[in-house]
């Protein structure tokens, strides 16, 4: 392997500390601990570990974790009463709704109801579009979360040709629009592009984000390319693969994210500074 390692697992670790210490700093001030409700349905598996996850960062951090864990069955009246609850709670600086819901629950609307100002997931349309307009307020976790590991290597942006894999509303699509606020040249390919191949060797930084196992072949890497892979693919035999062929992108690539520990924990980080955020510029007492 020539590429370095981007560490998300160190990086984010130092930007859960300065989120810390603004915790500290308002608690000197003598204003409450920011607040993140967490909101689980049902018992999915890996929902219950992405959760407790963030929940144990909130602790480490200083902000205050409220709990809400909802039976399978709970019904959408229910569940968008809640958020109606949170969105009134001064207490309340930020609303996860943890995704996907079970089958019978249509989660547009309840992201939707969450307040534009407590949406630390940056999902709602309001800050989209604010993104989009170039005026990003509360930033979709994930995508800001891999600019900080882009950042932490000092890469150039402009000059550089930038290509996503895959166009979700979570990554692929508000990815883009961060890329071309800093001036990269930015391509999104997605399941209806032909030949991903070509636009991937053509790439300087590559965002694997599409959720299928070595999608992105390794000889696909240009030489000396930066490959940021956000996918988490649980295999048979139990364990975790990322999107992109990673030994032998690793052996062209300048520098590479590992799965697990790469993108995952800069996802959970940028969720609390969010959080921070909202308590300090939207909600200020």
């Amino acid at each position: 392997m020539t590429a370095k390692l981007i560490n998300g697992r160190e990086i984010a670790a130092g930007i859960r500390q300065e989120i810390a210490a603004g915790v500290e700093i308002r608690r000197q001030q003598g204003l409450r601990p920011p607040g993140l409700a967490v909101v689980l349905v049902g018992a999915d598996q890996a929902s219950q570990i992405y959760v407790r996850n963030k929940r144990n960062a909130c602790e480490q951090a200083g902000i205050l974790s409220m709990s809400y864990d909802l039976p399978a069955d709970t019904s959408q009246e229910a569940l968008e009463a809640l958020v109606d609850e949170l969105n009134d709670n001064p207490a309340v600086d930020g609303i996860l709704v943890q995704l996907p819901l079970p089958s019978h629950l249509d989660g547009d609307p309840i992201l939707v109801k969450i307040k534009p100002d407590k949406d630390v997931d940056g999902f709602h349309p309001y800050n989209l579009g604010r993104l989009v307009q170039r005026r990003p307020e509360l930033r979709p976790c994930t995508p800001a979360g891999i600019i900080a590991l882009l950042d932490s290597i000092d890469t150039p942006y402009t000059g550089q040709h930038a290509v996503i894999v895959g166009a979700s509303n979570i990554v692929g699509r508000p990815m883009s629009m961060e890329l071309l606020l800093r001036g990269a040249t930015t391509t999104v390919t997605h399941r209806f592009t032909p030949d991903l191949g070509k636009f991937v060797r053509d790439a300087d930084i590559v965002i694997a984000a599409a959720g299928k196992p070595d999608l992105v072949k390794g000889e696909w890497i240009k030489p000396g390319a930066t490959v940021i892979d956000v996918g988490i693919n649980r295999m048979p035999d139990g364990s975790l693969n990322g999107d992109v062929e990673f030994e032998l992108a690793a052996e062209r690539a300048a520098y590479i994210t590992p799965v697990p520990g790469g993108v995952g924990p800069m996802t959970i980080a940028m969720l609390l500074q969010n959080t921070l955020y909202a308590a300090n510029e939207l909600h200020k007492e």
